[in-house]
């Protein structure tokens, strides 16, 4: 399972999410599990509740995904950069050929966007 965290979803782990808890334990502790943090988005969340990115990126079972030439021209097309860098890390790879999940507790936000969500607000 590969999950991106997007700036809502950061944050919302920082103050205690349960959800958000549950994702990032299961990304340490079991294989198979993935989860990311877009270097934008971890910008923003740290922007709304500072310490948040420190925080996250210290965490093992994170991969911080860095702000690449390919992901600056996505970036560069869209509104805000954190919700673009979430988008386009969920986007297929070579390593992840159905994509990621954008973890959320903003799902209003994805609507109509091609990308599956899941709300950590349930």
């Amino acid at each position: 399972m590969h999950i991106v965290l997007d700036d809502t979803a950061m944050a919302a782990a920082d103050q205690g999410n349960v959800l958000a808890s549950r994702l990032i334990h299961r990304a340490h502790a079991e294989a198979g599990w993935f989860l990311y943090a877009p270097a934008c988005a971890l910008v923003e969340a740290d922007r709304a509740r500072p310490g948040t990115a420190e925080h996250l990126a210290s965490l093992p079972g994170i991969t911080v995904l860095d702000l690449d030439l390919a992901a600056a021209l996505a970036v560069a097309r869209q509104e805000t950069w954190a919700a673009a860098h979430s988008q386009y890390a969920a986007q297929p790879t070579a390593d992840r050929p159905d994509g990621a999940v954008i973890a959320t507790t903003a799902p209003h936000r994805w609507a109509g966007e091609p990308v599956r969500v899941l709300d950590l607000n349930h």
